[in-house]
């Protein structure tokens, strides 16, 4: 694998209980967090890239949505790496799966514009693979409830 195409460390995302006690905890460590329109604040806020890596954060209830193997209620952690190319999450996703690793969510075209497809590591971290986004392909999502 090539430096062009090997994946790269892009997100982490914080699954948590308490949206406002979360953000405010990584905003006074200088995290700049966007809070977004009223009806996404309980369950999705985002960051400016920090030293290279999105940060975000979201509740359970989101978390399930975009990640049909997360289980209800439960909060963790899910690193991201960026792939060069919707075919390259297929391809990843299939070489990790067949070397015998868990699939969490099936490679899919997710609701932000990227494919986007999530294995478990061996001591069952989330780790998501995740194309360029292109907006062209995103679709509107209502909140969870």
């Amino acid at each position: 694998m090539s430096d062009e195409t090997r994946p790269q460390l892009d997100q982490v995302n914080f699954v948590v209980k308490d949206m406002d006690a979360m953000t405010e905890f990584y905003g006074r460590l200088g995290v700049r967090i966007h809070v977004g329109p009223p009806e996404w604040q309980p369950h999705h806020r985002n960051s400016d890239i920090e030293a290279g890596a999105h940060v975000d954060f979201d509740s359970p209830q989101f978390a399930s949505r975009w990640n049909s193997g997360w289980e209800e209620g439960r909060t963790g952690l899910i690193v991201g790496f960026k792939v060069e190319s919707v075919e390259a999450v297929d391809r990843l996703h299939a070489e990790l799966t067949a070397a015998g690793y868990v699939s969490q969510q099936e490679p899919y075209d997710a609701i932000w514009g990227a494919r986007y497809a999530v294995v478990v590591d061996p001591d069952g971290n989330s780790v998501g693979l995740m194309s360029p986004i292109d907006r062209s392909r995103a679709t509107r999502a209502e909140p969870p409830i």
